[in-house]
């Protein structure tokens, strides 16, 4: 009996995710699933694509994102995400995840209010939020962090600049633990940031014993991504240890002029550690990050764009320097007055940025930030930008390798069971890319711009964007760690 599909997808360039080399084939996929993978000559679909001349591969995983509100949110929300053809989301990175905290009474501190003020906190457990992920459905799969400090503010009761006391450590634990139990897949800390670097590293273990025995997997922003570095990466390799789980570290870089070209030390730290433990990290395509506006970080050898300012909302996109210079005051004191706010840093060596991406143990993070009023531009041309211009302009790797660090490695150290590669009973999450056009369009000046080369893209299955635009559809899921 001849094999009958919902869809087959026919003479495409695949990409399988594994790294193996290309192919042309078909792919046909019935309900959520790859039904078959080769010549499907002989087999029929309710509907047809024809590949032809295009790259078919596993939708993309973005390994590191702060979208825990924006998959709730709708396509205004994650069409920067679907445009690029990626299919799930790593969200509660850096310390910061939307649940479980209800904090209402006035705006959480920075950088918990990168995911919006108080009417957002609402979620007082996972459960909740994954019940309203399954409620409200999403564009994207969705694999969930819990946040050390979202978990501190909580159980500290905003108290967060110091050390936590033991009462408050055993209920972030019990908070930790609850969490995993309901659909959480591990644990991040955002030691860099005023919330949550008071907490020394035995605090960390000891919050962290609640992914023991669950499979979980600890993932930070490390204390130092600069002058102290390769002392961080230690520090993340011994909580690792410690709990005895998996490590991985978030946007891996060397921070700052006086660092730069220390990737060679920090990588080969890195991987002379992961013959000993499992240990990975991601890093996003640019020389420059994104977060909320640090005052006392400010410095006059590293540019900075404002995203958004709370009080002084039209200067977002604007140089703080020329914002200081029209203020007549200094770089710090401008960025205090813009407080609450955002900024973008040109804080990296593009050298650095290679020499990471390129490293086997790399995989491809956004690190968008969704709310922004003026984004950094990796919120809509990340993984274009990974494909056109590090891939085929410039030769750092072949597409087999850049899209195994966006699918299946991915999938592999998060541990998502059946997503990131493309064969028969693996999830049909899938984008078709034309492999000669492939390219972001974002730019810091305009950073909200579509990508170009995407043509369609389907999660579980489903198609959610085609022709430029979103199909309105929300086939998404809540992916657990091993299962």
């Amino acid at each position: 009996m001849a094999l009958r599909c919902d869809l087959i997808i026919r003479d495409a360039t695949i990409f399988d995710g594994t790294g193996a080399p290309r192919q042309v084939g078909d792919v046909g996929v019935s309900g959520d699933r790859i039904l078959g993978v080769g010549d499907l000559g002989g087999a029929s679909a309710d509907r047809e694509v024809i590949g032809t001349g295009k790259a078919l591969a596993p939708g993309f995983i973005d390994a590191h994102t702060h979208d825990d509100r924006a998959v709730l949110c709708g396509p205004q929300c994650t069409l920067c995400k679907i445009s690029q053809g990626v299919t799930t989301v790593v969200v509660g990175n850096c310390g910061i995840s939307l649940s479980p905290m209800r904090h209402t009474a006035k705006r959480p501190p920075a950088p918990l209010d990168l995911l919006g003020d108080e009417a957002w906190w609402t979620y007082d457990s996972f459960g909740d939020y994954a019940h309203a992920l399954k409620t409200k459905g999403s564009e994207v799969n969705t694999y969930a962090l819990i946040g050390h400090q979202t978990l501190r503010v909580e159980a500290m009761q905003g108290d967060v600049y110091r050390p936590a006391k033991d009462v408050e450590i055993a209920r972030m634990q019990a908070r930790l633990k609850q969490a995993l139990a309901e659909g959480g897949s591990g644990f991040s800390t955002g030691l860099y940031y005023p919330p949550n670097a008071q907490a020394p590293t035995e605090e960390v273990i000891a919050v962290g014993e609640a992914l023991r025995g669950s499979a979980g997997i600890y993932v930070t922003h490390m204390r130092d991504e600069a002058d102290k570095v390769c002392a961080s990466i230690e520090e993340t390799l011994k909580i690792g240890r410690r709990i005895g789980v998996p490590v991985h570290i978030s946007h891996h870089k060397c921070s700052m002029p006086e660092n730069y070209g220390r990737s060679v030390q920090t990588l080969a730290l890195i991987q002379a550690a992961a013959s000993m433990q499992e240990v990975a990290f991601d890093v996003y395509p640019y020389p420059a990050g994104s977060t909320v506006l640090m005052p006392e970080k400010v410095r006059d050898d590293s540019r900075v764009i404002i995203t958004w300012s709370v009080p002084y909302p039209e200067m977002a996109g604007k140089d703080l320097s020329e914002i200081a210079r029209g203020w007549n005051t200094d770089l710090r004191a401008a960025a205090e007055r813009l407080t609450p706010a955002g900024a973008v840093t040109f804080q990296m060596d593009e050298e650095d940025v290679r020499r990471i991406m390129r490293h086997p143990l790399s995989m491809i993070g956004s690190d968008g930030l969704p709310h922004d009023e003026k984004p950094h531009p990796r919120l809509w041309g990340t993984f274009p930008r990974v494909l056109g211009l590090y891939t085929r302009q410039l030769g750092l790797f072949d597409m087999e390798t850049a899209i195994h660090k966006m699918t299946g490695r991915a999938a592999g150290v998060f541990g998502m069971v059946d997503r990131g590669v493309i064969r028969e009973g693996a999830y049909a999450d899938l984008v078709l890319f034309d492999p000669n056009t492939v390219m972001d369009n974002a730019t810091f000046e305009d950073p909200i711009q579509m990508s170009v080369g995407i043509e369609q893209v389907w999660a579980n299955g489903v198609l959610t964007f085609a022709g430029g635009k979103e199909t309105g559809e929300k086939p998404g899921r809540l992916v657990t760690r091993g299962r």
